[in-house]
């Protein structure tokens, strides 16, 4: 009996044993390719991962669509035509009231939030490209209602269906990216999201431009239709993309991540796949011991809370910091006081400046940090709305105030992209987990819609030349706005530059604060080791994780 007692012992002790050496080898591997991660060099990356980044800009590629319709809308308001099929007539001149203002430009924002909600719960079970490819299909059926809207009530609700799949595509993008690509790129691809969203603004403000000479219908129906342009080859492209390896990782789908991730990587790339997923995996179970769900509900639980809100106000900050201006550039020219044909294309040289300004956040990004740029981006547009402000109390006969208001407002522009606008894209997918990043980023896009929403409402009025009127002096309203949302930026915003996923979760759970995630060293990748430091009695689910490992 004894005997039989003492080799039943000897096999749970040689269990251990291959359990304790499994997890050693796991995290020999995870250590190895987060150092790799650390010394890959941004040629080596581009190199390796040539065909992510490639499947990434496609993906990303819709964002234009998002990024044109939301521009143009503003901008047609601007269109004789236009203003005289939707306006009233009103002291001898068509306008379109300031409520229907107000109310086409919601749409757009709130057919994106359900859009957001619906769209990702479909995402989570399907996959990126499945629902890509149906919010493509859908978004080719919508743009008939806007070129063929009769009147603003059709075109209101052609407005709302259209922000179904653009809210799916601005989710969709910035997750991709976020997923497919090591650390040295990522900041990279996740930015240049900003960029397709950048090139749709340029792209509705030029079709604008070149149908401007025309008096019909046709100067508002065509820029609608050219959206056509956009949807039906990138079905075709999307329909042979891989799909995420995280998605699969989430799935439980070990032997489709690793294939996804040979698809995403050179043939000749010196990659280790198995070990790059079991990192993937490592980094799941880690977090599967901190939060148990993957609901919407589970962002606000725990220490996801801090990540919600991080990445929720870096998009918040985007909405709130500009406003309104930049969807009303035109128009805001025009009151100004600017000529209507040289209001147009000032109204496309500041789009294109953001080209420059992403570029410019690039070079940055790697030797400066995804913080300073946000923090010193915010003091300087807080000192250029002040100027802007202080310039609109010169007399209205002075006729240089408007083309100072105008460079003004380039220069604000440009230090706007260079800083929040990109890095805010980069700060959403890097600051979620992995298990809720598609959530994390959803809530995001959300609260940037839903500040849009009022945005609409307030620059409506504000900048309406039959109510507010206030013109150049909505500097000084920015300005306070602005400096609300750098304290928060002090305080609150991390650095997460050169950190792979599985290092800022561990910061994450850790509670570090936010102004020493720069230089805070990581002692451990160990699951148990970090478990332990943080959270008692949980060896059975340390066991659990193992064996999924």
């Amino acid at each position: 009996m004894s005997q039989v007692k003492s080799e039943n012992m000897h096999i749970e002790d040689s269990s251990e044993d291959a359990k304790r050496a499994a997890l050693a080898s796991i995290i020999e591997d995870v250590t190895g390719i987060t150092e790799q991660e650390h010394h890959m060099t941004l040629w080596q990356g581009m190199k390796s991962y040539s065909r992510a980044v490639f499947w990434s800009a496609t993906v990303s590629l819709t964002i234009v669509m998002d990024g044109y319709d939301t521009s143009l809308l503003g901008s047609l308001f601007a269109v004789p035509a236009f203003k005289e099929k939707f306006g009233d007539y009103n002291d001898g001149a068509w306008v379109l009231p300031a409520n229907w203002q107000t109310a086409l430009s919601m749409m757009v924002s709130i057919g994106s939030l359900f859009g957001i909600l619906i769209g990702f719960h479909f995402t989570e079970r399907f996959g990126y490209r499945r629902v890509m490819f149906v919010g493509l299909v859908a978004a080719t059926g919508f743009i008939f209602m806007l070129v063929l809207a009769p009147n603003r009530t059709v075109l209101l609700v052609g407005e709302l269906l259209m922000g179904l799949p653009n809210g799916l595509f601005g989710v969709i993008g910035p997750t991709y990216a976020s997923e497919v690509c090591p650390v040295v790129l990522r900041g990279y691809l996740t930015s240049y999201v900003y960029m397709c969203f950048i090139f749709g603004q340029v792209l509705a403000q030029g079709v604008l431009k070149a149908s401007q000479a025309r008096t019909d219908d046709w100067s508002w129906r065509i820029p609608f239709a050219i959206q056509w342009v956009w949807p039906i080859p990138l079905a075709i492209l999307l329909y042979f993309a891989p799909e995420s390896p995280w998605w699969y990782v989430r799935r439980g789908k070990i032997n489709e991540a690793e294939k996804s991730l040979k698809r995403l990587t050179s043939t000749t790339a010196k990659v280790d796949i198995p070990a790059t997923v079991t990192m993937m995996v490592h980094t799941t179970e880690m977090e599967k011991q901190f939060q148990e769900g993957t609901s919407y509900w589970d962002c606000f639980k725990g220490i996801d809370l801090r990540r919600t809100e991080i990445s929720c106000m870096s998009l918040v900050i985007q909405s709130v910091s500009l406003g309104k201006i930049l969807a009303f550039a035109v128009y805001f020219f025009e009151l100004a006081g600017v000529p209507t044909s040289a209001a147009f294309s000032l109204g496309i040289g500041q789009y294109a400046i953001g080209f420059v300004a992403v570029w410019i956040a690039w070079f940055l990004m790697p030797h400066v940090g995804r913080r300073p740029i946000f923090l010193y981006g915010l003091v300087i547009m807080i000192i250029l709305y002040l100027v802007m402000g202080f310039v609109s109390l010169a007399p209205s006969t002075n006729s240089a105030t408007p083309w100072v208001t105008a460079t003004l407002l380039y220069v604000i522009v440009l230090v706007y992209d260079a800083s929040i606008g990109a890095i805010g894209w980069c700060l959403i997918g890097e600051v979620s987990s992995s298990r809720l990043r598609g959530r994390t980023i959803g809530l995001s896009r959300n609260s940037f819609h839903l500040c849009a929403i009022v945005n609409s409402v307030i620059y409506s009025y504000i900048l309406n030349a039959n109510a507010g009127d206030w013109k150049g002096k909505v500097g000084f309203f920015l300005a306070g706005l602005s400096f609300l949302c750098l304290v928060w930026t002090y305080f609150r915003l991390p650095e997460t530059k050169g950190r792979t996923y599985e290092e800022l979760d561990i910061m994450f759970i850790k509670k570090v604060p936010a102004r020493q995630f720069r230089k805070y060293q990581i002692e451990t990748l160990d699951i148990n080791h970090i478990i332990d430091s943080e959270k008692a009695g949980v060896e059975g689910n340390n066991e659990k994780a193992l064996d999924k490992l």
